[in-house]
């Protein structure tokens, strides 16, 4: 997540990174504190379980993260997630809560930038309903078994 600024979504979506066995990477500037109560509260108590990574920058994450892992959602996308073809071992990057990804990125890789579809009058979802949903797409598409279930 790139700037996160609301403790609790990026508690739901630590949570869910421990449910799925996912890394989760954050981008400074964090709009809170990682010690945060909220924060904490809304992961509960699986922290030690989240593959937890916190870059300084966009530059530092993208240092560290191939280009090529990395798949784009937004609002904004003109794809729809239906028609993604996201690899195994994909990165998922999102923009913050109040301003979702930068424009750079919507505009320098238009071909990996996705959108959840949605009908009616609403605009876009919850960040972590977001993550959830675009998360458990990519893994029911690689056949991925339940964290925890015997194989």
């Amino acid at each position: 997540m790139i700037e996160p600024q609301i403790p609790p979504n990026t508690g739901n979506i630590a949570r869910l990174c421990a449910a799925t066995e996912t890394s989760l990477h954050l981008i400074e500037p964090l709009g809170f504190s990682i010690d945060d109560a909220e924060l904490r509260r809304a992961g509960l108590d699986y922290w030690d379980a989240v593959d937890l990574w916190v870059h300084r920058s966009w530059r530092y994450f993208r240092e560290a993260i191939a280009r090529e892992r990395c798949w784009y959602f937004s609002a904004h996308g003109t794809q729809s997630l239906w028609e993604a073809e996201i690899p195994d071992g994909a990165c998922l990057v999102f923009g913050n809560e109040t301003q979702g990804l930068p424009a750079r990125i919507l505009e320098k890789h238009p071909e990996r930038v996705y959108r959840i579809p949605m009908s009616g009058s609403v605009r876009s979802l919850n960040l972590a309903t977001a993550a959830g949903i675009v998360l458990y797409d990519v893994l029911k598409t690689h056949n991925r078994p339940e964290a925890g279930a015997t194989r």
